[in-house]
């Protein structure tokens, strides 16, 4: 039996008094979609007080509160660089 080390985690930290929910759903299943092999999971985590944030292993990658709301062709361009570097995403890399 070979040890293999565990797949990159993607947590979305959403706001749900401002119904952030179908967004964030949104851009999980965008990166599930593009790193199925890549990644262990995306988990969606419910907060407050005007919160989206996108995390790979405990690294923020993007804070709508300092960059706005992302493009999912941004955020994937940043977990790719973290999950599966010189990998080509096509059409999104534009």
């Amino acid at each position: 039996m070979t040890f293999s080390p565990p797949s990159p985690t993607v947590r979305i930290e959403y706001c749900t008094q401002c119904r952030w929910l179908p967004r964030a759903s949104w851009l999980a299943q965008e990166l599930l979609g593009t790193f199925e092999k890549e990644l262990a999971q995306v988990s969606l985590v419910p907060g407050t007080g005007g919160v989206f944030v996108v995390s790979v292993d405990d690294e923020v990658v993007w804070d709508r509160r300092t960059q706005g709301f992302p493009e999912p062709a941004a955020v994937k361009r940043l977990v790719r660089d973290r999950v599966a570097p010189g990998r080509s995403l096509g059409h999104s890399e534009g």
